[in-house]
């Protein structure tokens, strides 16, 4: 995979395939993580001389143009951290972005408008797509993908542009790939994942894959009541995918056959609704009450996460232990994050919910060894799923 020192910049338009999606409230942007984390890249283009065009969605307006995706509000927190403006044009591929591109000199930086707002960007259609691939590319005379958190995606700015234009990846992809090879390469034992999150069905590859690389699993979240479904136990109103049960009981059995420590939550805080300020106790999780819903591990699980974690040499974390969002259920993320904190591990956060949960917690970002910038990405790397942005790059 070529670099960015691979190419030479100065005085030339590079079209920048950024992560940009944010979390938005109104125009107010509640993590800017993805933000200053796409910074480096931009700022080594524009050190280099290059006109930089950068190029992201937002949320899923699905080929509609929709003011609530806007991406206005991340050229200005953009400009911010760069330190200088950032032209913002006002279409993708119309006019506004061609004349904004046109009127770039060197060392400049312009930002268009979300990528989603086209229906070409995510067509199925590879004719579609690839049309709306050489209106993006002709915009630019070269290509840079720093967009991890998309590159499990076959959409045009992701992988058909880069077909069409010299190309390398970006300084956060290259960090990225060689963060996942130390995961699945060789990793220093024991090798520990801490899988949470809602929903069993999102990772069901990622786990299958990993029964046969890890020594020890830990599950909790909305998806852990469906493990202990399938064990048995009555999991009262909490989160539970039916239809998984019989995928999940294959799972146990096969760690099992493996030889991998599968741990479950021992103890829950079990509420009587999903609410922040919602009644709640703690019980063990053989004993959960029928009209209560599970919205944390308890404090004997945190513990007991705490202790499998200790001797660990590498730790995945992938998804909260709870409610994370709500203060009274967020003491179970807190505590696995604390425990890969004083950990003497190669600690990996897995972006998406896990990352936000670290931001949100006001834990330091310093204390884990690489939080990444794409859940889904690094989930079907994981997997071992080809992804089609690092395919393009790699050609």
């Amino acid at each position: 995979m070529r670099t960015l020192d691979d190419l030479d910049v100065k005085g030339r338009r590079v079209l920048v395939r950024a992560d940009l999606n944010v979390p938005l409230d109104g125009e107010t942007i509640t993590d800017d993580g993805r933000i200053r984390a796409s910074v480096p890249t931009i700022k080594a283009l524009l050190d280099g001389g290059a006109k930089v065009v950068v190029c992201a969605h937002l949320g899923r307006p699905k080929g509609q143009v929709n003011p609530k995706y806007s991406l206005k509000p991340v050229a200005r927190r953009l400009g911010e951290l760069l330190g200088q403006d950032v032209d913002f044009a006002a279409d993708v591929v119309g006019d506004s972005a061609r004349s904004t591109v046109e009127s770039l000199q060197d060392g400049q930086v312009a930002l268009l408008e979300n990528l989603r707002y086209e229906p070409g960007e995510e067509s199925k259609d590879d004719a579609v797509r690839g049309a709306f691939a050489e209106r993006l590319a002709g915009l630019a005379e070269l290509y840079v993908g720093d967009g991890f958190g998309a590159v499990h995606r076959k959409h045009a700015s992701v992988y058909d542009v880069p077909e069409l234009l010299p190309h390398a990846a970006g300084g956060l992809v290259v960090a990225e790939v060689e963060v996942l090879k130390k995961l699945t390469e060789n990793p220093a034992r024991p090798y520990v994942v801490v899988l949470g999150g809602a929903k069993v069905s999102d990772k069901l590859g990622v786990i299958a894959n990993l029964l046969t690389k890890v020594d020890r699993l830990l599950i909790g979240g909305g998806m852990a009541y469906t493990f202990l479904k399938a064990q048995g136990h009555e999991v009262g109103k909490s989160l539970l995918q039916e239809d998984q049960l019989d995928q999940v009981r294959g799972f146990l059995d096969e760690a099992a056959k493996q030889g991998v420590e599968l741990v479950l939550p021992v103890d829950v805080l079990a509420a009587v609704t999903f609410a922040a300020d919602a009644e709640h106790e703690v019980v063990d999780t053989t004993a959960i009450p029928a009209d209560r819903e599970g919205l944390d591990i308890g404090p004997r699980t945190r513990e007991l996460f705490a202790a499998k974690l200790a001797d660990a040499k590498t730790v995945f974390w992938n998804g909260p232990m709870g409610v994370f969002e709500f203060d009274a259920f967020s003491g179970g993320t807190r505590a696995v994050a604390e425990a890969l904190i004083a950990s003497d591990a190669f600690t990996v956060v897995g972006g998406g919910d896990s990352a936000a949960a670290v931001r949100k917690l006001e834990l330091p970002e310093d204390g884990f060894s690489h939080i990444s910038t794409g859940g889904g990405a690094s989930l079907e790397y994981l997997e071992g799923k080809t992804l089609p942005g690092l395919a393009a790059l790699e050609d």
